[in-house]
Order: C-alpha cells, then sequence, then structure tokens
C-alpha cells in the first residue's frame, strides 16, 4: 500500500496541514459496490414496476422519485405530467422509505459497533 502526502500551507496563517491519502488497490471495488447499491436496485424496480405491474411512466416517475426521497425529480416529474400521478406515487413511497432509512441505519450501527 502507498501513501501520498498533501500539504496544505496557509503560513500567512500560521497554519501547516498534512494529509497522507492511502491508495488502496481496492478503491475500484468500492466504486462499484455503490454504483451496484445506487443505480441497481431503481433499475430493478422501474423494469418490474413497468414490465410486471404495468405502471405507466407518471406513476413509475413518482415512485422513483419517492424511493430516492428526491424533491428535484418530482418537481421534473410534475412539471411534464398534465396530472397529480408522480405527486400521488411520490406520497405514497416517501414516507415507507423515510422509515426504512431510519431503521436500517439503527440496525447498521446495532451491528456493526457490538
Amino acid at each position: 500500500m502507498s501513501t501520498t502526502p498533501a500539504t496544505f500551507d496557509l503560513t500567512a496563517y500560521g497554519i501547516t496541514v498534512t494529509t497522507v491519502h492511502h491508495n488502496l488497490p481496492s478503491s475500484a471495488l468500492y466504486e462499484h459496490a455503490i454504483l451496484f447499491v445506487t443505480v441497481l436496485p431503481l433499475m430493478l424496480i422501474g423494469i418490474f414496476a413497468r414490465a410486471v405491474l404495468k405502471m405507466n411512466f407518471m406513476d413509475l416517475s413518482g415512485l422513483l422519485a419517492g424511493s430516492m426521497t428526491d424533491p428535484p425529480a418530482l418537481a421534473f416529474a410534475s412539471n411534464i405530467a398534465d396530472s397529480d400521478a408522480p405527486t400521488v406515487a411520490y406520497a405514497t413511497v416517501y414516507p415507507l422509505t423515510t422509515l426504512l432509512r431510519i431503521l436500517s441505519a439503527q440496525v447498521l450501527a446495532i451491528v456493526l459497533f457490538r
């Protein structure tokens, strides 16, 4: 494992900060894991909802915006829709997603810091 020091020299303020960055060989693995954790579930749910549940695009856009708890995505979906379908789907999914985020953070804290 190699280290790369980075120095920030603010001598005008009397401050010198040196940090060390570890170049991990598995950093690409972490980047791919983040991609799979964020993108893959949305794609799978979107495909499942469209193909199996036969949801239309307006409901699906609100559902995905609510699952990401993303108000800008809801604003975009609402602007392209002529109905309140994205807002209704967002309001249906948002509370459950928020609750699951809180519970999963607590479970992870219990499991990891035991």
